[in-house]
């Protein structure tokens, strides 16, 4: 047979040439094309080279492995510390070989982890998602998106794994720092404006980890989930599907998850039936790394590596990353054989074709992202993208507990304290390139400037005594607490930063595979704190972390707490800020604070068996809910209301009120709105968030909102897992958090037939400012 080499320019811009070039490719061009590589660029900008230690399917040799051409480039700039334009050099010079050099001339897909910024050296590093969680804000997380798709864009990268749509659900879990929120409308909102964020510059977004991955058993990483179908669809689903009909999102990874003994990789009800039937997916569904093979040597539901390919192809997986362990030549035996039908990769390979088409790399004489690129320098880290990093981190500051002490006075005589206070890595997440991968390189400076909170007290004080770490994030030597104890007992008051090391898989306190059995501070940070509160000496906690941890008996003690999740390189400035007053702190907590790891799981979103009881001697209360955070200033609710007290099933609840800054100095409220379905035909939550905005007042400023409210967002599965809207009345209320009932809004009451709620429905609330 002779093959046609017809060039691609005679190709016209439409499916046909997708159709045209399926035509004629062979079976190793097309299963080529659905796989990945997982390669790191070289310093001198000139080559790729196969990550060996992960890629473990012999490909030790790019050229030889992208012979029939190449579906997906794994990390070339997040795999080892290479400058931006080295990089670009070196992606660039590998586009150009397999545009040369394999017979269809099609370019990769160029992907790179994007979680808290894009993961490359030098990059602007943002606050982590838990922080975009506490701002509230999607207008600000949609600036982020669009910025760090700007860098990635400019670097020849087309696809970005992020963001992670996970509802939280238990706090052990050492991903949490990776999730947005607990309720499942802050995820799926914030959510979908990073993906509309990096969208916008042309850079793929890809939602991870679908589905139910944060529901592991006992908060441990890639432990089985056991979740009712009403779980899953009322609360794990829902962010995943405002992404996919909102958003329009261009890719979904699935999760390591087994559902009730059913691995999601292999699932064509999620990934076919819901995803692409129901909801409308275009996209392209791309394993987890390493997530097809798991189907063989973890969940033990295939029996080589051959049916684990072709059960993930029929589920729905169209891309095998990292690798193409199951892809290639396993998958290419069950082709042959008979035993997996040739339209199954026809059908992965037109959804990639069809993605690369959309991205210029069908056409030979498009730039292609940067094929051609030059070695101009690339600034990374520019001003406007570290103005953002600033906003975040400043909106996101919690303040838990002032203790009467805060904000510090300019001339107080501050001990600064703790494992946190004096670190730069303390800032990131796991998913950042300084704790992701320059752990490894620790002859590589970090790349781009971050204050510490030690620098940054400096800079708003004038009388900073000095600085003692008192211990280690996480080690049981109790040695240098009393050095730190005795430079309390010289100042005014004592600064104490404690919380977490992200890392990866045991090398950390938080991040992938760091789970923890207790949610104490790490190691001896409780006796450091409750040392120098026994001093006498005032105290600042200040708590930088990747979860919430049981810190309520230092409130107790009448210490200030202040909460920053992994704030990012401009997230010391914003701390200090808070603490001197400069900033007044608005973020409002996405995740509830518990009490002790008894709690969990735990979720704010529980019926009324799941409140505190005469029948147990266990309280479930946190001991910060979900919403909560203080001001220096107060905001109070007025003439609030509803506009009518009946709507139908699939109308809106229409509300008004009043809001007004009562104190002296300018502030944010994140205004809640929150309801609860008085009676349903299946348990329904006791508050459930169903609305909000955050609105920034002068002293004495009152500002008049409207909010329009879909009832979708009141929607649940009822008894024969039929999502609904029923009739009955609906109790809504303004609250400063889920716990605490600002103003009450009143009672609607649903009336006419149960609303079966379909795609069609609108999911979006409109927020109208009156005055």
């Amino acid at each position: 047979m002779t093959l046609s080499t017809t060039a691609l320019s005679d190709f016209p811009e439409t499916n046909d040439q997708v159709e045209h070039l399926i035509a004629q490719m062979t079976l190793e061009e097309k299963l080529a094309q659905l796989v990945g590589i997982w390669v790191g660029a070289g310093v001198d900008g000139q080559s790729v080279a196969p990550m060996q230690s992960a890629q473990d399917d012999g490909a030790d040799d790019f050229n030889e492995f992208s012979k029939n051409g190449l579906g997906h480039l794994t990390r070339v700039f997040g795999t080892v510390p290479v400058s931006p334009s080295a990089g670009r050099s070196a992606l660039g010079r590998t586009q150009r070989w397999l545009r040369d050099n394999t017979r269809l001339g099609i370019p990769a897909i160029a992907h790179e982890e994007c979680l808290t910024g894009l993961a490359a050296w030098q990059a602007t590093t943002f606050p982590t998602p838990l922080a975009w969680g506490a701002t509230f804000d999607p207008d600000l997380i949609e600036e982020m998106g669009h910025a760090i798709g700007e860098s990635m864009a400019k670097l020849g990268v087309h696809q970005g794994l992020a963001p992670v749509l996970d509802v939280i659900r238990d706090v052990r879990w050492g991903r949490v720092e990776e999730c947005i929120a607990e309720d499942p409308f802050v995820v799926g909102e914030l959510g979908s404006a990073y993906v509309r964020g990096l969208q916008s510059t042309g850079v793929i977004a890809t939602l991870k980890h679908f589905v139910g991955y944060s529901n592991s058993r006992a908060g441990r990483n890639l432990a089985p989930v056991y979740a009712g179908p009403r779980e899953v669809a009322d609360v794990l689903l829902v962010p995943f599907e405002m992404a996919v009909l909102d958003a329009g999102v261009g890719s979904v990874m699935h999760s390591y998850a087994e559902i009730d003994g059913v691995p999601v990789a292999s699932d064509p009800t999620l990934l076919t039936d819901l995803l692409r039937d129901r909801w409308g997916f275009e996209g392209t569904v791309v394993a987890d790394y390493f997530g097809v093979a798991f189907l063989e040597s973890l969940h033990q539901v295939a029996s080589d590596l051959g049916d684990a390919a072709a059960q993930a192809l029929a589920a729905g997986v169209d891309i095998e990353l990292p690798t193409g362990k199951a892809f290639l030549a396993p998958l290419a035996k069950k082709v042959r054989s008979g035993e997996v039908d040739s339209a199954l990769v026809d059908r992965a390979l037109r959804r990639v074709l069809i993605q690369k088409q959309q991205l210029g790399l069908l056409d030979p004489e498009s730039a292609a992202f940067s094929v051609d690129a030059d070695d101009d320098e690339i600034d990374l880290d520019p001003p406007h993208h570290r103005a953002i990093a600033a906003t975040i981190a400043e909106k996101s500051v919690t303040l838990l507990s002032d203790g009467g002490i805060l904000p510090l006075a300019p001339d107080a005589q501050i001990a600064v304290l703790g494992p946190n206070a004096h670190r730069t890595a303390a800032l990131f997440g796991c998913y950042s390139f300084v704790n992701h991968v320059l752990e490894r390189h620790p002859e590589v400076e970090m790349g781009f400037e971050a204050a510490t909170l030690f620098e940054s007290l400096n800079h708003d004080f004038s009388s900073v005594l000095g600085f003692a770490p008192g211990c280690a994030v996480d080690d049981d030597d109790t040695s240098q607490i009393a050095e730190a104890v005795e430079l309390a007992k010289t100042a005014g008051v004592a600064v104490i930063a404690v919380g977490d090391h992200a890392g990866l898989f045991g090398r950390g306190t938080v991040g992938e595979g760091c789970d923890r059995d207790s949610l104490e501070l790490p190691g001896v940070q409780r006796q450091l704190v409750e040392a120098v509160l026994d001093s006498g000496t005032p105290v600042v906690l200040v708590v930088i972390s990747g979860r919430p941890y049981a810190i309520d008996w230092a409130a107790a003690r009448g210490a200030a707490i202040i909460q920053a999740f992994f704030p990012g390189e401009e997230g010391a400035a914003a701390i200090s800020g808070a603490i001197a007053g400069r900033l007044n702190p608005a973020g409002r907590l996405a995740v509830s604070v518990p009490r002790s790891a008894g709690s969990q799981p735990y979720s704010y979103l529980h019926p009324r068996l799941g409140e505190p009881s005469e029948v147990s001697n266990l309280t479930t209360a946190p001991a910060f809910p979900f919403g909560f955070g203080l001001s220096y200033t107060s905001f109070s609710y007025s003439e609030a209301g509803i506009d009518s007290e009946t709507i139908a099933a699939d109308g809106r609840f229409d509300i008004h009120f009043t809001v007004t800054n009562t104190g002296t100095r300018e502030g944010d409220d994140v205004i809640q709105v929150y309801a609860n379905d008085v009676v349903g035909s299946v348990t329904r939550p006791m508050r459930q968030l169903i609305a909000f905005t955050r609105v920034t007042l002068q002293p004495g400023e009152s500002r008049t909102l409207s909010m329009s409210i879909p009832t979708t967002r009141i929607a649940f599965s009822d008894r024969s897992m039929t999502r609904i809207i029923e009739p009955g009345d609906v109790r809504l209320w303004l609250g400063s958090d889920c716990e605490t009932e600002a103003a009450a809004l009143g009672t609607v009451t649903i009336t006419g037939p149960v609303h079966a709620v379909t795609t069609d429905d609108s999911r979006t609330v409109d927020i109208t400012v009156v005055a």
